[in-house]
C-alpha cells in the first residue's frame, strides 16, 4: 500500500448525481473523500444512495441540507464547520444561500463505486438554479428566525 498526497484540483473532475461539482480526493480501500461545491443560489437533485454511506464537512457557504428516512425528516443548516451524516438510503437535497458556494469535504464508506450508485428521489423543491424555493414541508417544522448571512428561514423538524 502506498501514502498518497493531493493538493484540491482547481478544476471540478466530475458533476455528481445531485447536480454538484466533485473535485476527487484521495480514497483506500474502505472509504474515498471528495470535495464538493454548489454555486451560489443553486439547489441539487434530490438522490440517495444503494451502498454507500457519506459523512460531510462543510467548508464555506451556507445552505440547507435536507434529510429523509422512512417517516423520520429535517433540514439543517450548513455553514462552515458543520459536520452531518447521510446514512445508507437517507434520501436528501441541499442547497446553497446566499452570493457564495456552499463547499464540503464528503468521505464516502465503501468507496464511491460507479454512475449507477445514486438514484433519484422526490425531494423539498425541484432543483434550479438561484431563487429556488423549498416546497412545504410534509411534516411539522417549526420556523427559526433569519440569519444576517440567509434570506431564506432554516428550518428545524420536530421529531415524532
Amino acid at each position: 500500500m502506498n501514502f498518497d498526497t493531493k493538493r484540491l484540483p482547481s478544476e471540478r473532475d466530475d458533476v455528481a448525481p445531485d447536480g454538484s461539482d466533485v473535485r476527487v480526493l484521495l480514497g483506500l480501500d474502505r472509504g474515498g473523500m471528495a470535495h464538493f461545491e454548489l454555486g451560489p443560489g443553486r439547489t441539487s437533485g434530490a438522490v440517495a444512495h444503494r451502498t454507500v454511506e457519506e459523512i460531510w464537512y462543510v467548508l464555506s457557504g451556507r445552505g440547507e441540507m435536507w434529510r429523509k428516512q422512512g417517516v423520520r425528516e429535517e433540514t439543517v443548516a450548513m455553514e462552515p464547520g458543520v459536520c452531518l451524516s447521510i446514512p445508507l438510503g437517507t434520501h436528501f437535497q441541499f442547497r446553497s444561500v446566499g452570493s457564495v458556494a456552499l463547499a464540503a469535504i464528503g468521505v464516502t464508506m465503501p468507496p464511491w463505486p460507479g454512475p449507477d450508485e445514486a438514484y433519484t428521489v422526490d425531494g423539498r423543491c425541484q432543483p434550479e438554479q438561484p431563487g429556488s424555493e423549498w416546497r412545504p414541508p410534509r411534516v411539522s417544522w417549526i420556523a427559526a428566525r433569519p440569519t444576517p448571512h440567509t434570506r431564506a428561514p432554516a428550518f428545524h423538524s420536530r421529531r415524532a
